[in-house]
């Protein structure tokens, strides 16, 4: 048996078959048609042409950046928008003549990571994607928890715990709510903060671009870079120590783009035993295994062992 998984993004589809072993067997990707219809035939036709190629009929999952509501059946929260409103998993599946199951691409990611990747075998992984946004999933015994209402593991639209004055009512997020989690430790919030200071402290310095334009700072000792981290790094333990007080995960994995920071690692340990209720903390804080293609082996292994 082969299982096919599909990352749905907003200018790429990507599909992979894998075997019952994980070994890849089969990678391609195509630019996003921007509406439903050809999204659509998009997928189907991946998964058409990987079939005529290997020979072999398989499994088909879906990871998408949204959900699909346990009320309608319908896409909601869908930044692809074309998406939204549609029964994604209903239509692929009377195009593809089985079944075809559809989840959050975070929720993918945490799938996958707990099945072979950087957590194989640990029973409740919580998986975080820190890039442009920040998304979060959670996998149960290798399986997605999305929860009643669709939403499990959208924690990067929660308020940061333990705000101090200067943080409160200063960043707004798409969600329309103030303050959340995404605006704060994503890769686009990490830069926001920097430029900020950098402004404050009317330097004339070339904006920072990205996360690592910053890290390369920090490596050099550049004050500003270096504090903009060392907040960056008490946000981000704030926001991880939030979900082990409610969760308790036998693992974290991070994946995005601020995952690729190894400051990151050695560092969290001592910053989450500030917050985690009883002061000790021995979660372990993981590098994802598969990088950009974990979205897409969670989604083939919507359809465990």
């Amino acid at each position: 048996m082969i299982r096919m998984g599909v990352d749905l993004g907003g200018t790429k589809i990507e599909l992979v078959a894998i075997s019952e072993e994980g070994n890849e067997l089969f990678r391609k990707r195509v630019t996003t048609p921007r509406d439903y219809q050809g999204t659509l035939r998009a997928i189907t036709d991946l998964v058409n042409e990987a079939e005529a190629i290997l020979g072999e009929k398989g499994t088909v999952g879906v990871g998408i950046p949204g959900t699909v509501s346990p009320y309608s059946g319908l896409v909601k929260n869908a930044n692809s928008t074309w998406i939204n409103g549609h029964p994604l998993d209903v239509n692929l599946g009377e195009l593809l003549g089985r079944e075809v199951r559809v989840a959050n691409d975070a929720n993918c990611f945490a799938v996958s990571e707990a099945t072979d990747g950087a957590a194989a075998g640990k029973s409740v992984v919580f998986g975080v994607i820190i890039g442009t946004g920040c998304g979060a999933g959670v996998a149960i015994k290798g399986k997605v928890h999305a929860g009643g209402n669709g939403i499990g593991g959208e924690w990067g639209h929660n308020p940061l715990p333990w705000m101090t004055k200067d943080e409160f009512n200063t960043t707004r997020c798409f969600c329309g709510n103030p303050d959340c989690i995404e605006t704060f430790i994503s890769g686009t919030g990490f830069v926001r903060d920097y430029n900020a200071a950098l402004a404050a402290a009317g330097h004339s310095r070339e904006l920072a671009k990205s996360g690592a334009d910053i890290m390369v700072l920090v490596d050099k000792g550049d004050g500003i870079a270096t504090a903009a981290f060392d907040r960056y790094m008490d946000r981000l333990a704030r926001s991880l120590a939030h979900v082990i007080n409610m969760l308790d995960p036998d693992a974290i994995v991070l994946g995005g783009g601020m995952s690729n920071v190894e400051a990151i690692y050695p560092r969290l340990p001592a910053l989450l035993t500030r917050y985690v209720v009883g002061r000790e903390c021995r979660t372990p804080v993981l590098q994802n295994l598969y990088g950009c293609s974990s979205g897409v082996r969670g989604a083939a292994w919507l359809w465990e062992k």
